[in-house]
Formats: C-alpha cells, sequence, structure tokens
C-alpha cells in the first residue's frame, strides 16, 4: 500500500502487523523511540518520515527473517 501511494492503509497494516508480532514496546526499544511516539507515527493524523519507515521495515525484516525487495514491473498500455 506504501508504494501505491495509500500511507493511511499502509501505515494500518504496519500498526496490525507490530502489534500481531514484536509489539509497539519492542520496536521502540530496537528504535531507540517511545512506543507512544511510534503510535503518533503511524496514527491517522501521523506523518512519519521516509526515514522512520525504512527504519520500522529494517527492524521488522530481522524479526521475522525475511528481506523485502522493490521489483519494477511495467503495466501494459
Amino acid at each position: 500500500e506504501f508504494l501505491e501511494g495509500n500511507m493511511d492503509i499502509g501505515k494500518k497494516l504496519l500498526r496490525d502487523y507490530i502489534n500481531a508480532t514484536i509489539t509497539f514496546q519492542q520496536l521502540g526499544k530496537e528504535l531507540n523511540k517511545s512506543s507512544k511516539s511510534i503510535h503518533r507515527m503511524l496514527g491517522p493524523h501521523g506523518n512519519p518520515r521516509l526515514e522512520s519507515i525504512l527504519g520500522i521495515i529494517k527492524i521488522l525484516q530481522t524479526h521475522e527473517k525475511v528481506k523485502l525487495r522493490a521489483k519494477i514491473v511495467q503495466q501494459a498500455a
């Protein structure tokens, strides 16, 4: 959803994923941020910087032992 430009849905998906896996408290420890700050950042009125989103994704990748990659796909005309 982030890559398609829908920030609100993308933030909600990240919140749900964090709640179901690593928890906001653990993520905050690993990011050196308060869990409250991360909640606000990913909340409906939050406006996270790209650096913050990438930091979250990096930690989630490590936690889940996966590597995310983006691939360019040309759309049909």
